[in-house]
């Protein structure tokens, strides 16, 4: 059985998930070193920098509507209820999400947020897609 869109973009979710923890990790390793990255981590560690801090941010903030996403996707699915409302919706989200990865990480104001906003409406478009 092939995969449907919906399932596809999850797919590259996921992998954008491992990007942004990547991405996270090697900013902070950049400041701390590679000793703090293969130590216990036991030691008080200063606060992350300006990018390290919006690079953990967005992670945190991707992973805040990961779960979501995922679930209404597979619940349309399993429902019979995945069409053209959640595979628009599946593609708002991821390349919301996407996008939403570099404004943060630059610090780019307003279209950061409209990306965020665009995401959240492909995810209200996947979850509203459930009760029609």
């Amino acid at each position: 059985m092939d995969m449907t869109p919906e399932f596809i973009l999850l797919a590259f979710t996921l992998i954008l998930a491992l990007v942004q923890i990547t991405a996270a990790v090697v900013a902070r390793t950049a400041e701390l070193g590679g000793k703090w990255n293969v130590g216990p981590r036991d030691a008080e560690v200063p606060p992350p920098g300006r990018v390290a801090g919006r690079l953990m941010r967005a992670q945190a903030n991707l992973f805040e509507t990961l779960p979501i996403f995922a679930a209404a996707v597979i619940m349309a699915h399993i429902a019979g209820k995945d069409g053209t409302l959640t595979a628009l919706g599946a593609h708002l989200y991821f390349f919301g999400r996407l996008v939403y990865l570099p404004l943060y990480a630059f610090g780019v104001p307003y279209v950061r947020s409209l990306a965020w906003r665009a995401a959240s409406a492909g995810l209200v478009m996947v979850i509203a897609a459930l009760f029609l």
